[in-house]
């Protein structure tokens, strides 16, 4: 126990000071889970089945709050664009890239010369993007985007994951039947293309399905205590997942999917919930992040045979692989994206702890050759890209001209979704105050209230008297959302 406490404190204190200096905290986690490792602290941890389990429910969990967190208003705009790049771009990356890894190892590293199938599947397993760790920084930076790129890298590396998924059972199912030969047997599922959309249309049917069941189950629970919704809405995550599983769906994609059906829609206790998984999935991320630490021998990434292609590997993927697959991909949404908008999504293609987690189903499967190899051969381009890109996210939406100010909440208030009433912050300017300095002296739109107000690190329940000043953040109600349309437009 003392154990676990030391490595999370750690994490913690580590995570801080990552987004203090602008380092994603992936890596930082990562680097705990190497320190205490058989090469640093001699934490003796090589069960690659075990690091897949781990893997796969905090995936579970990380990929329903997700979905939780996502507006619908947010992504309508660029649903199809953020689905072009999670299923198309996927597949681009992996052709483009196993083709470069199919020749580059012969000609650098022969001894580990793969065949097609095997360039495809280290190409697949590296072909998701993470941009959980992206918007860290972002957040912690206080730095926006134009252009609705934050939509868009959040709806793809959402759902990018189901198709890398596939893809690397796929490969890997293909492997395995040329290990059996003569004596496998073939179904309807043997076909790459039907497994593809079958298990893509099983897992949106499912996730919609116990999305909604989940709603109403959450909205007819009736219990006392509070704290056991969320509870019971792990336990529907954990069912989208497994049910979806079960009938062939894709599971990854279910969960997803249930995650943005529940957010999207009234729910019971949503503010308890949603604070809950907020916390949650940090825990279950930073438990994931660790284990993949321990599972890594370092001394191992330092190799030559590992060093070389490595870094050619990944300098590829960050400057032609990733680009290619983004350029082709939204060149069908003419001025929707400018060219500086492509770029900056060309370079946030971060790998994360999704494709080591897919490195183990081909370290696990006997049929894969150099599954070793290709394990450390990822986690090293995971680093490599955590250290090039993650740590100039920032600077590179700058010098592109893609920043624009975050607005910071002044009041951590929401209502709750029975509640039809509309919020809105808004701040005292000149113009409020030309009838007037005090509160009953400004025009507001009917069946409108200014509920609170902040005056500098002071939050105060106002009245008719009192004196506004410029600055002054106010917290405004109204019954009906349309009835502050005009007043949001004149500020």
């Amino acid at each position: 126990m003392l154990v676990v406490a030391i490595l999370l404190a750690l994490s913690v204190v580590v995570g801080k000071a990552g987004n203090r200096y602008g380092m994603p905290a992936l890596l930082l986690f990562l680097g705990v889970g190497m320190m205490a490792g058989v090469d640093g602290f001699g934490i003796q941890f090589d069960s690659a089945e075990a690091a897949q389990f781990i893997g796969m429910i905090s995936l579970s969990i990380i990929l329903f709050s997700g979905g939780v967190d996502t507006r619908f208003s947010d992504i309508r705009p660029i649903l199809g664009s953020g689905l072009v790049l999670a299923t198309v771009g996927v597949l681009l990356t992996t052709a483009v890239t196993g083709t470069f890894i199919h020749w580059m190892f012969r000609a650098v590293a022969p001894e580990y010369a793969f065949g097609w199938k095997e360039s495809m599947l280290l190409a697949a397993v590296m072909s998701s993007t993470d941009s959980a760790s992206v918007f860290s920084i972002l957040n912690s930076s206080r730095t926006g985007l134009t252009q609705r790129l934050k939509p868009t890298l959040e709806l793809e590396s959402g759902s990018n994951d189901p198709m890398a998924y596939l893809l690397v059972i796929i490969i890997i199912s293909m492997i395995e039947g040329d290990a059996q030969g003569a004596g496998a047997v073939y179904t309807l599922w043997s076909n790459p293309v039907t497994m593809l959309a079958g298990q893509l249309a099983m897992g949106a049917v499912g996730g919609v399905a116990i999305g909604y069941a989940s709603v109403w189950v959450i909205n007819h629970l009736k219990v006392d205590n509070e704290f056991l919704y969320p509870v019971m809405m792990i336990a529907c995550a954990f069912f989208a997942f497994t049910i979806t599983g079960m009938i062939g769906g894709n599971s990854y994609l279910a969960v997803y999917i249930a995650g943005l059906v529940v957010g999207n829609r009234k729910l019971a206790l949503k503010k308890t919930i949603t604070t809950f998984f907020g916390g949650f999935t940090w825990l279950v991320q930073i438990i994931m992040f660790l284990s993949l630490g321990l599972l890594v021998n370092p001394h191992e990434l330092i190799d030559s045979h590992i060093l070389v292609p490595g870094l050619l590997l990944g300098v590829f993927m960050i400057l032609v692989g990733r680009p290619v697959a983004v350029m082709l991909c939204l060149l069908p949404f003419g001025r929707r994206y400018s060219w500086k908008a492509r770029i900056f999504v060309s370079w946030v293609g971060l790998r994360g702890a999704v494709p080591i987690i897919f490195a183990t189903y081909a370290l696990m499967s006997p049929s894969v050759l150099h599954a070793r190899f290709m394990f450390n051969m990822v986690f090293f381009i995971t680093i490599l890209s955590l250290l090039i890109q993650g740590t100039t996210v920032t600077r590179m939406a700058r010098w592109l001209g893609l920043r624009e100010p975050m607005h910071e909440k002044q009041f951590n208030v929401d209502l709750p979704d029975e509640i039809t009433a509309a919020m809105v912050e808004w701040e005292v300017h000149p113009s409020l105050l030309v009838s007037g300095d005090r509160l009953r002296d400004i025009t507001l739109p009917p069946s409108t209230l200014v509920i609170m107000v902040k005056r500098g690190g002071r939050y105060l329940v106002p009245t008719g008297n009192t004196r506004l000043y410029l600055d002054d953040k106010l917290l405004l109600i109204a019954q009906e959302e349309a009835h502050l349309t005009e007043l949001l437009k004149s500020k």
